[in-house]
């Protein structure tokens, strides 16, 4: 009976994914974010499980997880995060990071103390309950934001999409290390069983070990991963990838694991481990964008929805935790965010449409209740109230407000960039099939003009597919004739001997030495051909004559060497 219970459990979970996965696709015509409807299904399966095996509600179990999920979301977002493109707000987004995120915490902690001191049928609460609260829902989620940016293909001025990329990736650790602290000091006034004193002492050496071990812990496994990586090749198919995802959970377990205070904050070291390899030139890099965009999309998915089974609906419209949450929402949406956002990013001039739409976007998710689970699961029912209920239904009104105006936000701000398309700020190319399309311009004086297609002499792994002339699309024959103003789509097999190249981009920012040159009058590196140019919303085929501009990315192949026989 118990084997048959663990079959029961895996036909629930695959018809939850595959449910999910409909769902995902309807999403997109209803113009709404996807992680809303996974939290919705999950509500719905726990009231109708609920009257057959009673309370479904284990916090314990939840906090597990969805902190396993967690690690690999705030992963990912580290591996596709492309730095040389964030680079130029690099400094802005980790101080939003670290500083914005802490001063966020403490705004909304006064408005949360208000607010308990203001409704009449709420307990009293102090200082540090409130600032609690402040601390588990300060930090810009990265799956929600990750979400909506490539959901809704976003491409934002100014490097914004960047910015917020390595905001919300990276901010959940300071988030993290404040709710750890704070949950730490109520244990202790609670004289909960396991909590020691907590002085002023203790709590920066929790704050240090927090930053510095994390730091350094994700520091030591980027390097080590990226060496083992370069030396020992792995044979065994997807042997790298399942490497990467072996060092990331370790990254995230081994400063967690240190003892008592000197604990290393888990999701820093994850996050920037992740930043190392995503950036650095590995082995099987096409193939681990693959496994975790599949890995990511089903956790996600999980924690979503866990975190509506674990909620329940009527206490989430009790007016001890809807009105809460409603004037806590708004008094950090509109005034919290702003303030932190408009005071860190004013004295680097930034635009006022910038610093109103990153103040929009700063969407709750995820990691806020994660956070929530932890702190509830530690201090049990000695909170005089219910975090995870007050923080669930915060998550819902960002995502629902917040998640769904961003795309509306960003046009009316003027804030949408030529592209309209943030994948260009991930780093690395994500094929689909082995079939590529190229198009091939036809002018006055090219060799096919007023040719029959069976007359034009090309491979013949080539096909014309498509000829668009004008307004007119043409679906060609051996008989079509060719036009001088033509464009050709062709179909060609994709090149698949990766084990000897390499591909990378180099972004000429402000002051790179390439800015002004020609092509040709570059130095490059042996075995280095510049494939391509990104400019502006368009793409260059280059020419030793062609002059770099700043502003252009340049897509580089490079000729990986040969270890020297021994």
């Amino acid at each position: 009976m118990e084997t048959l219970g663990y079959v029961y459990l895996l036909l629930f979970v695959g018809l939850i994914i595959a449910l999910c996965l409909f769902i995902n696709r309807l999403t997109d015509k209803l113009n709404v974010p996807s992680l809303l409807l996974f939290i919705a299904i999950g509500m719905l399966a726990g009231v109708l499980l609920r009257p057959v095996f009673g309370n479904v509600t284990d916090y314990a179990m939840g906090n597990v997880v969805c902190s396993i999920c967690l690690v690999l979301v705030i992963f990912y977002g580290g591996f596709g995060t492309n730095f040389k493109e964030a680079r130029p707000v690099a400094g802005r987004a980790l101080l939003l990071s670290f500083a914005g995120t802490a001063l966020t915490a403490g705004l909304v902690g006064v408005a949360v103390w208000l607010i308990f001191r203001l409704l009449p049928f709420v307990p009293d609460i102090g200082w540090v309950e409130s600032m609690l609260v402040g601390s588990v829902i300060s930090s810009t989620d990265a799956a929600s934001v990750f979400n909506i940016l490539r959901s809704r293909r976003l491409n934002l001025k100014y490097h914004t999409s960047s910015l917020l990329e390595m905001e919300s990736g990276s901010n959940d650790p300071t988030s993290y290390m404040l709710t750890a602290v704070f949950t730490a000091v109520l244990a202790a006034q609670y004289g909960l069983e396991g909590a020691s004193g907590m002085g002023a002492a203790v709590i920066v050496q929790m704050l240090l070990a927090q930053v510095g071990f994390g730091a350094l812990a994700g520091v030591a496994f980027g390097f080590l991963a990226l060496f083992i990586l370069k030396k020992i090749p792995f044979n065994m198919g997807q042997g790298g990838t399942i490497f990467v995802l072996a060092i990331a959970l370790l990254a995230y377990a081994v400063p967690s694991v240190l003892p008592g205070n000197w604990a290393g904050n888990g999701y820093l070291a994850v996050y920037i481990c992740g930043i190392m390899l995503g950036n650095a030139r590995i082995p099987q890099k096409r193939d681990c964008v693959r496994f975790f965009d599949a890995l990511t999309g089903v956790a996600q998915m999980m924690i979503f929805f866990l975190l509506g089974f674990l909620a329940t609906p009527e206490w989430l419209i009790s007016p001890q935790v809807l009105l809460p949450a409603l004037l806590i929402f708004a008094a950090m949406t509109f005034l919290a965010r702003p303030i932190a956002v408009c005071g860190l990013l004013a004295p680097f001039r930034a635009p006022l449409n910038q610093l109103g739409v990153v103040s929009w976007a700063g969407l709750r998710g995820v990691a806020s209740i994660v956070f929530a689970i932890y702190a509830v699961s530690i201090l049990g029912d000695a909170l005089p109230y219910d975090l995870f209920s007050i923080v669930f239904c915060i998550v819902i009104i960002s995502i629902s407000l917040q998640g769904s105006l961003l795309p509306l936000v960003s046009r009316k701000w003027k804030m949408l960039g030529d592209s309209d398309n943030v994948l260009r700020t991930f780093t690395d190319y994500q094929e689909e099939s082995d079939v590529r399309f190229v198009k091939i311009v036809v002018g006055e004086s090219h060799p096919w003009a007023g040719k029959h297609l069976r007359e034009c002499v090309m491979p013949r792994e080539f096909l014309i597919v498509l000829i668009l002339r004008g307004s007119e699309v043409v679906v060609p024959s051996g008989e079509t004739v060719v036009h001088a103003g033509d464009l050709l789509v062709t179909a060609a097999p994709e090149f698949e001997n990766r084990e000897e190249f390499g591909m990378f981009e180099e972004y000429l920012g402000e002051g790179h030495p390439w800015a002004g040159q020609t092509l040709r009058a570059l130095n490059l590196p042996r075995g280095t051909l510049v494939a391509m140019i990104k400019r502006g919303g368009g793409t260059v085929i280059p020419t030793g004559k062609t002059e770099l501009m700043q502003g252009d990315t340049l897509v580089c192949i490079k000729l990986k060497e040969k270890e020297s026989a021994a």
